[in-house]
């Protein structure tokens, strides 16, 4: 697996637009007001209530439920605390990678059919900065489609492995030259937390 720039990854985390900067005041935000009365009393924001937000926000289109697990990879993926959930600043950030993932999946969605085909989904990574062999891409695309077609709820579960799984590979590549070394446990549990 190659990485622009690194051998193995891509800018701002593979993320089109990357991650915003610093978060403004909550109280001023209008997205405050949307995670409040989302995340309850307990200020934080589960899987299950993710997926309702999603949903209701119509990310996947149709009024269709993102899927549960989906919902659970992104939150893992943004989980600095280890909490199994969401505060306001890690939601304000997935919002804002959701959006710039939903533009990109549009962008490359040429013909508007909600689907990506294998070919677009390989623009779609290449363009992410990724440069995968072909037999890793066509695993991705079996992984990730119905039928050979990939709906944007499955396109987001491959940006948030491929991010999750590039992150954790670069943490462990000490000379940044595309190799890491791992014990067993520590791949199972590397790749299990994705």
């Amino acid at each position: 697996m190659n990485y622009q720039g690194q051998g193995y990854g891509a800018p701002a985390g593979g993320f089109p637009g990357g991650f915003p900067g610093g978060f403004p005041g909550q109280q001023q935000d209008p997205l405050f007001g949307y995670f409040t009365s989302i995340a309850g009393q307990d200020g934080q924001i589960s899987a299950e209530e993710l997926q309702t937000c999603l949903t209701q926000a119509n990310f996947s289109g149709g009024y269709k439920p993102f899927n549960l697990e989906t919902c659970r990879l992104m939150i893992a993926m943004l989980d600095r605390d280890m909490s199994g959930t969401m505060g306001f600043a890690e939601f304000k950030e997935l919002w804002a990678v959701l959006n710039g993932w939903k533009q990109h999946f549009m962008s490359i969605d040429k013909d508007m059919s909600g689907t990506v085909d294998p070919q677009e989904m390989n623009q779609a990574v290449t363009s992410m900065g990724y440069r995968l062999s072909p037999q890793t891409m066509n695993c991705i695309v079996k992984r990730h489609s119905t039928q050979g077609k990939i709906n944007f709820d499955d396109y987001v579960a491959c940006c948030v492995k491929l991010r999750s799984l590039t992150d954790i590979f670069r943490r462990r590549d000490q000379g940044q030259n595309g190799t890491a070394m791992f014990q067993y446990d520590d791949f199972i549990q590397c790749t299990m937390s994705t």
